[in-house]
């Protein structure tokens, strides 16, 4: 993965650290860059009492701990839980993505996911990227099935930036699953079937070997 670009396509901020936060921190300190792409900010769903571009400082600063630069830290503007009206608008974004930055690797939500915003981005995403290496990331509380066919291999230094940077979303801590707890057990489960310490487990969606 040296000097390859790895793009992570978020439907909101923080999906893409929940999904693979370790991985990113993997392959970083292996070389590549990173470019972290969120959707939206959610920002009608932040808690009245919260500035609501809240999301979008915390997303800069959990990137930026797993070695994201900020300029490749990208919010578009998309509204929350409306993604399947903007299908067209979302698809174009992705293809102006993958002409910028020409990807050697996307990472996305898996198809099975059934948060309507996250099933855009894999379904659009598929047909954006194409003709590049996908892998589907899991998000356990919505995903309806998934297919543990790729494993990412990691150690400590990675998970514990993981659990740190989902610790720099002060607005989500109420989550059940932004917990270091599950977090934890979930890398330990996946590496446990690998014969690894920690590991995520994505679906493969495409594959390209040249």
């Amino acid at each position: 993965m040296n000097n390859r670009t790895i793009l992570i396509l978020a439907p909101h901020t923080d999906d893409g650290e929940f999904g693979c936060g370790g991985t990113i921190a993997k392959l970083i300190a292996g070389g590549s860059r990173v470019v972290y792409a969120a959707f939206s900010a959610a920002e009608q769903s932040v808690l009245p009492h919260l500035p609501r571009d809240i999301l979008r400082t915390e997303v800069l600063n959990a990137t930026t701990h797993l070695g994201i630069a900020s300029k490749d830290c990208l919010v578009f503007d998309f509204e929350v839980r409306k993604f399947p009206e903007f299908r067209q608008q979302i698809l174009d974004q992705m293809i102006q993505l993958n002409r910028e930055y020409v990807p050697d690797m996307v990472f996305l939500p898996s198809v099975n996911d059934t948060h309507q915003d996250h099933n855009i981005i894999a379904v659009e995403g598929f047909r954006a990227f194409k003709r590049t290496t996908m892998l589907g990331y899991e998000v356990p509380w919505n995903n309806l099935d998934f297919r543990t066919s790729c494993f990412v291999a990691f150690d400590e230094s990675c998970l514990t930036k993981k659990i740190s940077a989902i610790d720099k979303y002060e607005s989500q801590k109420g989550r059940t699953y932004a917990n270091a707890d599950f977090i934890r057990s979930l890398a330990v489960t996946r590496g446990v079937q690998v014969g690894a310490k920690y590991a995520e487990s994505f679906e493969v969606v495409r594959w390209i070997i040249k």
